[in-house]
């Protein structure tokens, strides 16, 4: 009897499916498919080649891939391998709590080179992939200034505390947030432009802004003190490493992919103003797919006297980590990296590390989500390239999702001494 098995068919976005199909003809060529919609209807799909062996079974754990969207074994390929029927559509969710992705996978004879949509599978099964476990709680944050939404594990706690921040896609992204929070941070998924009462556009950065959202989470009962963690990336990560160096709140902070200077509008902290640096827009380049790479119009903060705009990462009371990917087409990165770690070095200090990941791009997510290459972005009229390999991009977010976790229970968890 033929059958497709995807265990467990429902779990956490983050945790891996093993796949297997049974009652096939020994060496018999099949293609498996995987398709997926999102909140708006955009569909993703990906397919690949796989040949059966003498039991006439595949294994994705353990069989290669002969062709399709990936080649060689990669037990999760099918999920990071799927891409956008609509060019430039980036896989985001939005209701964290209440819905799964569900992932369809279809089984179909011999090798299909064209979409096997039309197609009618042998067999299909779907698997749900969540967000949130049960007993996570989501608060609704309207506090102040602050807005966003916070994310509590279940329990009486106390948590260690992290505040979640994206980029240039302004509103309110709470999808990594959440499923942080599902391994045991309280985690607030921080909106600070294009939401609710929020400034419609990102004119300048205040950074009392932050500060009140770190209070903020401070005070919550069940947020374990004395510090919170920062975890961003791009726009984020900017202000991220501005949080590390200036506010006392923070005690840990993970950038990924983002610069060590002020970029396009100010930094304001108190009478303090940190004046950007612009981007050259002549030097914009149009990439083959026709998205837009910006990576080239970025002066640097080691550029004469636009070391002005450098953040003074040597004054970041907690540990850093930088998670770079070096296929990153957006920033330079791992340029930015290496000389926030040359700044640190410079004053003696050792409380930076990098993580540099080959062939990985900008949008470094949790794992087994699909590559982004290029996507719109509000207020743009091109959309914008990210760059990424995607076998090694998906590597990257596997291997990058552990270390995020393993260096906040490591710097943001008190040691209790033995007696």
């Amino acid at each position: 009897m033929l059958q497709l098995t995807a265990t467990p068919a429902s779990a956490l976005a983050d945790e891996p499916v093993h796949i297997r199909v049974t009652g096939l003809s020994p060496s018999q060529v099949v293609t498996v498919k995987a398709s997926l919609k999102d909140e708006k209807g955009n569909l993703f799909l990906s397919k690949a080649f796989y040949r059966a062996n003498e039991a006439g079974q595949v294994d994705l754990e353990q069989d290669p891939a002969l062709g399709g969207d990936y080649v060689g074994v990669h037990p999760m390929g099918l999920f990071w391998s799927l891409k956008p029927v609509k060019a430039f559509q980036r896989l985001l969710k939005q209701d964290v709590m209440n819905s799964p992705f569900r992932v369809t996978l279809d089984l179909y004879d011999s090798v299909c080179f064209q979409d096997p949509t039309e197609d009618q599978p042998r067999v299909s099964q779907t698997v749900q992939r969540w967000f949130s476990t049960p007993g996570l709680q989501r608060v609704q944050i309207r506090e102040g200034r602050v807005r966003g939404a916070l994310f509590l594990p279940p329990g009486e706690g106390p948590f260690p505390g992290v505040i979640d921040l994206f980029g240039g896609i302004g509103g309110l992204v709470e999808f990594r947030a959440s499923l942080l929070a599902a391994h045991g941070f309280a985690v607030l998924a921080l909106a600070y432009f294009a939401y609710e009462d929020l400034p419609k556009q990102l004119l300048e950065v205040d950074l009392e802004y932050f500060e009140e959202a770190a209070n903020l989470l401070l005070a919550h009962p069940k947020i374990q003190s004395p510090g919170i963690g920062v975890l961003s990336v791009c726009k984020g990560a900017e202000i991220g490493l501005a949080m590390a160096c200036y506010l006392k709140q923070v005690a840990a902070t993970i950038c990924i992919n983002g610069p060590n200077a002020i970029f396009e509008v100010p930094l304001r902290y108190g009478d303090l103003v940190v004046r950007p640096l612009l981007f050259d827009k002549a030097r914009l380049q149009v990439h083959v797919s026709g998205a837009m790479s910006i990576r080239h119009c970025q002066g640097g903060p080691w550029e004469g006297l636009n070391r002005q705009s450098m953040l003074p990462v040597e004054k970041a009371q907690g540990p850093i980590l930088f998670i770079v990917g070096d296929n990153d087409e957006c920033l330079h990165s791992s340029v930015y990296a290496e000389q926030a770690m040359d700044q640190l070095w410079g004053h003696g200090r050792s409380s930076g590390r990098v993580l540099v990941y080959p062939g990985a791009g900008h949008l470094l997510e949790p794992p087994y989500g699909p590559l982004c290459y290029a996507s719109w972005n509000p207020g743009l009229t091109s959309p914008l390239l990210w760059g990424g390999q995607p076998a090694a991009h998906a590597a990257a977010q596997e291997h990058a999702w552990g270390e995020i976790q393993k260096f906040f229970r490591q710097h943001l968890i008190p040691t209790r001494s033995k007696l």
